[in-house]
């Protein structure tokens, strides 16, 4: 059996799609349960996709000692355009 890779913005797109329809208040109480637990797994997983890309961006930025060095955010020459 294959588990087929959901990225980051498809469980962000499932996650407005739960909260939309548990907004809308016409699910009953079950289904409810089922869409909220869904949805708490969907936040669980995009914030461990988050520190990982958080803890991958540290390490790409770490000073010569090692030790992280904190760097101005560089902006593209499209940005300062504008």
């Amino acid at each position: 059996m294959t588990t087929k890779k959901v990225t980051f913005e498809q469980q962000i797109a499932r996650l407005e799609e739960i909260v939309a329809v548990l907004e809308k208040g016409d699910v009953q109480l079950g289904d409810s349960l089922s869409l909220f637990e869904e949805g708490t797994k969907l936040i669980a997983a995009c914030s461990k996709q988050l520190d990982q890309a958080e803890q991958q961006v540290v390490q790409l930025t770490k000073g010569p000692d090692g030790a992280p060095a904190e760097q101005p955010f560089a902006c593209s020459e499209e940005d300062e355009d504008e």
